[in-house]
């Protein structure tokens, strides 16, 4: 299943009408969580980037990203560590 079809299930969204949409918000989310964290985030595996993706699409979907930073703070901040500690221990191996 590609990403749109899981970001579609995820907001429980079974009809075609909105993909193009969707697709923009998914988009805006990985280029907001990619300048969050300053990193190239892997949304395709399993994890935590990929889940915060979804919220964002969830939060973006009911025009409510205001409030997504907020109510995300400590899970945003969780992925910004993770992503500077990959890259330090990728920047040792160099």
């Amino acid at each position: 299943m590609d990403l749109l079809e899981q970001v579609k299930s995820y907001l429980k969204i079974s009809w075609d009408d909105e993909d193009e949409e969707i697709e923009r918000l998914i988009n805006r989310g990985q280029s907001y969580l990619n300048e969050l964290t300053g990193a190239e985030l892997d949304f395709e595996t399993e994890g935590h980037a990929r889940s915060l993706l979804f919220d964002y699409c969830r939060y973006a979907y009911n025009n409510a990203t205001e409030f997504f930073e907020e109510n995300f703070r400590t899970a945003i901040l969780r992925l910004q560590l993770m992503t500077g500690v990959a890259a330090m221990e990728s920047g040792a191996d160099d």
